[in-house]
């Protein structure tokens, strides 16, 4: 699986999706998996990311398209681990987060 790391992005969502329909988006023509490693960002930059990834996903058939976004080096290499080897997985885009979820029910008293 490539992995393209994208930067260099503005912080606000309309300009950020702009610049990467301007400028990224026509670089990743070619086939085979693609997984694109976007910078953490927030919530509001969560819709055009996927929408721009599943673009890309229906484009590249037969090959897959996946972005990640966040995470420190082990975590991305991890999450990238995983891809390679789903076959089946493509057009997601997965917020990776370090510290995890935490428990969901408190302990038993």
């Amino acid at each position: 699986m490539e992995r393209r790391d994208i930067s260099g992005l503005p912080d606000e969502p309309i300009a950020a999706a702009a610049r990467f329909y301007a400028a990224i988006a026509p670089t990743l023509s070619g086939a085979g998996d693609l997984a694109l490693v976007f910078p953490a960002a927030d919530h509001t930059h969560s819709a055009w990311r996927l929408a721009a990834i599943q673009s890309l996903a229906r484009a590249r058939v037969p090959g897959r398209v996946n972005g990640l976004s966040g995470g420190c080096p082990a975590t991305v290499d991890a999450a990238l681990a995983y891809l390679s080897n789903a076959p089946g997985l493509t057009g997601q885009y997965l917020v990776l987060d370090d510290s995890g979820a935490g428990a969901v029910l408190p302990p038993a008293p």
